[in-house]
């Protein structure tokens, strides 16, 4: 099928399939208006986000919604276990087997890698191999997936990779047998809420029990209840989303013109670009709102000073009044139109980014392995925050449906653009220059401040001493300044708080540590499965650095200042 899906204007909503593959004849026509009446739901709620329906087209639940996808012009995704030509012999049905062709042919294709098999031999055949191939295609189809549908009876007949345990999986980061890097502490202690499975109800043929028709919303969490809407935080998640569509959008033509897309073919490095340039144009655009709000802050103590010392004149008032409104003004403009959290929102989901495109050109991450960067990376923080965690799984689809170039991919091409060296380009020449750089800086505003300081000092001491042979309006200028002096210092010292000059300093050295500790550990590597571990552990670490940045950010919007 031709492929005409956009990266990085059409992140949408993945739904992720699971069901049983026995469904009941008598339930057909329900189940089929129950899934066409979901996607018409998503469809309305969320129109901006193409829907891709993400499952293995096996027999029964699979194909079922599948063939209603692609009847309704979704884009369906077919992650399978096994490779097609393998595939086929699970079809007994001869029906069943050609609807599979039908569906294959309109779909785009992943065939998962295998795990842990000593011969290729292991997987021709049913048993515990090819069993846990089927149960990979469930934890990747969950960790790839916006929403998981289970077309389910809602019990737990023991059955490994079965719709139970991937439900269990996706709602708690579980399933016997495996090795699960989804698994945290904060996961298994159930305050994990931002995995969201949408349940229909569907009987087993092999299976008498009666079934309750109404659908519902699954959440984990602690007490999380079944509810028959989704909860709003979901609900905040995808508008959040949407608005980041509607920004790449919007700034396509710029971000083009930039050449922020670079000139790889990576699919991830085009979500990385538009994310990059939208973090540094909201930055832009925050630090012009900062230092104009603190230049106001400044002028208002400098009018006031100047009216009870200097010129006790109405004009000084109005200048100090004028000065606060236009303070007002604009920070209201940029709360109302929220470009902190949009800057510090685009900056993680551009780290993530860039950890998960460098992973895919290296061979770290592929249809085979249990971990991803999404997987933990601001995990458990906010809930709101999961967006960015979306974005990163359709970017990793997309990543996984373009094969890798050996003239743009490669360990030593990804080596050379992520780590470099003491010269650009590379991560490790760009946190060294710039902790440098904000080194000297924050030394000058240091000294800035320490020169109010004693100067004010000065003045203090000098009318202390001189107070008699000083006139009255010498004084009055003197003490003046002094005010100036102050209000210029404790503005300054409030800007530089705000902008967090301290912490980014320890940041940007920290990573440059990290990434100098990973070139030395390169340099003496000796197999590219080694250099593999490296930068995995560079990218989980550089991972956890941006999420400890994106949080301390947040906590420090334009709203709230030490003035």
């Amino acid at each position: 099928m031709a492929d005409t899906h956009q990266p990085m204007e059409t992140a949408g909503l993945v739904i992720g399939v699971t069901g049983h593959r026995n469904l009941r004849e008598t339930e057909l026509p329900r189940l089929k208006r129950q899934v066409h009446g979901l996607f018409d739901q998503l469809r309305q709620d969320y129109p901006e986000l193409p829907l891709t329906v993400l499952c293995p087209l096996a027999a029964g639940a699979d194909q079922l919604v599948a063939g209603i996808a692609l009847e309704m012009g979704i884009r369906v995704i077919a992650a399978l276990p096994v490779p097609a030509t393998l595939y086929r012999s699970d079809f007994d049905d001869p029906a069943e087997l050609i609807e599979f062709d039908r569906q294959l042919s309109l779909s785009a294709c992943l065939e998962l890698a295998f795990q842990d098999l000593r011969s290729p031999d292991d997987i021709r055949h049913g048993g515990y191999a090819r069993n846990r191939q089927y149960a990979l295609a469930g934890m990747f189809t969950s960790s790839h997936c916006h929403i998981l549908l289970a077309l389910w009876d809602g019990s737990e007949n023991g059955h490994f990779g079965g719709t139970a345990q991937v439900v269990e999986y996706h709602l708690h980061g579980t399933l016997p047998g495996t090795i699960d890097r989804r698994q945290t502490a904060i996961g298994n202690l159930g305050l994990d809420e931002e995995s969201l499975v949408y349940h229909i109800p569907a009987g087993r043929q092999s299976s008498e029990t009666d079934i309750n028709e109404k659908c519902r919303w699954l959440i984990s969490g602690d007490d999380a209840q079944p509810s028959k809407s989704m909860p709003d935080s979901f609900n905040t998640m995808f508008r959040r989303q949407i608005e980041y569509q509607h920004d790449c959008k919007q700034y396509r033509e710029e971000i083009v013109k930039a050449g922020s897309l670079g000139d790889t073919d990576c699919p991830i490095g085009c979500y990385f670009g538009g994310a990059d340039w939208l973090a540094t144009t909201y930055r832009r655009r925050v630090s012009r709102i900062l230092l104009a709000t603190y230049v106001l802050a400044a002028l208002m103590g400098y009018a006031f000073i100047m009216y009870s010392d200097i010129m006790a004149k109405d004009v000084m008032i109005y200048l100090f009044l004028l000065f606060f409104l236009a303070g007002i003004g604009i920070n209201s403009v940029a709360k109302r139109r929220e470009w902190h959290r949009q800057y510090i929102d685009y900056r993680a989901l551009a780290e993530g980014l860039r950890v998960q495109s460098y992973w895919r050109r290296a061979g770290i991450v592929d249809t085979g392995r249990l971990a991803f960067a999404h997987d933990n990376f601001l995990q458990k923080q906010d809930v709101e925050l999961g967006w960015i965690r979306n974005v990163m799984r359709a970017a990793s689809l997309e990543g996984m449906l373009k094969p890798l170039d050996p003239k743009c991919d490669g360990i030593d091409t990804v080596i050379r653009e992520w780590i470099g060296n003491t010269e650009p380009p590379g991560q490790l020449a760009y946190y060294s220059a710039t902790s440098e750089k904000r080194v000297r800086h924050h030394r000058r505003n240091e000294w800035l401040a320490a020169s109010c300081l004693w100067i004010g000092i000065g003045i203090s001491v000098v009318l202390a001493v001189f107070a008699r042979a000083i006139d009255g309006l010498a004084q009055n200028v003197m003490v003046a300044t002094m005010g100036l002096l102050s209000v210029t210092a404790a503005v300054h010292e409030a800007y530089a708080y705000k902008k967090a000059d301290k912490e980014l300093i320890k940041q940007y050295r920290f990573m440059a540590r990290i990434f100098n500790a990973a070139k030395r550990r390169l340099d003496s590597s000796r197999s590219d499965e080694e250099r593999r571990r490296i930068l995995r552990t560079l990218g989980e670490a550089a991972l956890a650095e941006h999420a400890e940045w994106t949080l301390m950010h947040r906590e420090r919007p334009l709203d709230k200042s030490k003035i």
